[in-house]
This record gives structure tokens, sequence and C-alpha cells, in this order.
């Protein structure tokens, strides 16, 4: 029913993608991520992926967009924003290198979309570390961009893994969020993924850190449920 395509030690466990089809779903090809027992993405659930791509680039008046992706999985993010004619450049930071391998590799769907478009970089590294630097997102350090899109994490609290040894060093703490504002550009903005509902600590603590922020719950129908699932998008405004 399902084959494995890749299976990789890293530095937060073992990842796979996995391939299957199913019969509930018409047969349909469906790719799937692990690590270790845990199972992170689908690319048969992909509604909260696109919309933060959507709603983030949606909200932005600009022109030729400068963007970072912090987190690539099965890649659907960086897909919807580079559907953006208005995205000139988008640098995809993902800390894991087999999962840029599985694209460079066109294991998965989107690799060879991903890979022809010359808008498109990938850059392993860690995300947290490079948004809190002064150097910023790129080699060239201290470039300013337009949008940042965030979907590493599970929420602000489920995280993957600890960002630092101290509570000090917490990415979602309110002078880490002021630090990553100073990535942006002055009309930025940075969104992120959530599959908790609504947290009013951290939207507050984004309030205190942008000029504004905003949470959007994005609801969509969960094929494996057979009900409706939801995820929540946070808009903050530089």
């Amino acid at each position: 029913m399902f084959e494995e395509l890749d299976y990789q030690p890293t530095s937060i466990g073992e990842i796979s993608l996995r391939k299957r089809t199913d019969p509930r779903f018409d047969d349909e090809v469906i790719f799937e991520v692990k690590l270790g027992e845990e199972f992170l993405m689908s690319s048969l659930v992909t509604a909260g992926e696109i919309a933060l791509a959507d709603l983030a680039l949606n909200a932005h008046q600009g022109k030729a967009l400068d963007v970072v992706v912090g987190g690539l999985g099965l890649g659907f993010t960086a897909a919807a924003a580079l559907a953006f004619p208005k995205v000139s450049s988008l640098v995809v930071v993902e800390a894991l290198q087999p999962v840029i391998d599985w694209h460079q590799r066109a294991l998965v769907p989107l690799g060879a979309a991903l890979n022809s478009d010359e808008r498109c970089s990938f850059h392993c590294a860690d995300f947290f570390e490079l948004a809190l630097s002064h150097d910023g997102f790129t080699a060239e350090g201290e470039q300013l961009f337009d949008v940042i899109l965030l979907d590493i994490d599970h929420s602000p609290k489920h995280r993957l893994t600890d960002h630092g040894d101290k509570p000090d060093d917490d990415f979602y703490h309110e002078h880490n969020l002021s630090k990553l504002a100073q990535q942006l550009k002055s009309d930025g903005i940075f969104a992120m993924w959530s599959n908790d509902p609504p947290e009013d600590v951290f939207l507050t603590r984004l309030n205190n850190s942008f000029a504004s922020a905003s949470a959007e719950v994005c609801e969509f129908p969960n094929p494996y449920s057979e009900g409706t699932s939801s995820n929540t998008i946070y808009l903050a405004h530089k």
C-alpha cells in the first residue's frame, strides 16, 4: 500500500518520505512525511499551508516582493507564494538537508516546479537562528524582506525542537519577535501557520512587537476524519 522513498537520520530524529494510494480517495497518490513515528504532513491536507502564503501576499500591496519561507515540507507554501507574479525572489530556509534533497531530486510532486523557478532558492539553515541574527536570512547579510512566512512548529506551544537552552531564547517571546520584525521592510508582513486555535497570549506578543496583528482561522474539509478541521494563520504588520 505504500513505498518508502527516503529515510534519513537528522539532528531531530529519523525523517522519512513515503507515498501510497488509498481506495477511500480513488487511489490518489498521497505523499507523507514522518518524523520518527509522528506524521508531520500529507499532500492530502494542504489548505493551511496554502492559506499561509495567500493571506500574507494578498495583504501586501507592494510589487516585486522579496519573500522568506521558513520550513519547506512538501513545498505547498513555497509554491503558493510563487504563484503570485509580484513575488520577485523567494528564499526557503529549511533546517533538514534531506527535505531539500527531496525537492532537488524531484521525489515530491512540487520539486520540479520549485527547482525550475529562477526566483526560488533553498537555504539549509536554522530559521530561528537566522531570524534573530544580525546577518539575517541570506549570505549577503542585512537584506530586508517584504514578507516572512513561517511553518515549522505545530504552534507556539507545541514545537518540534527547543529554540535554545534558556526560556529567553524562545523565538515566540516579544523581544525575539521584535528582532524578527527588524528583518522586514517598513511595510513588511510576518505570517505564521499554527495547528492550534488562536492563542491570546501569543497574539498579544505579536501586537506588542509589530504595529498590528490578527489571527485568521482557516477551516477546510478533512478527508481523513470526513469532517472539518482548522488551522490558524497569524498576520503581523510592521
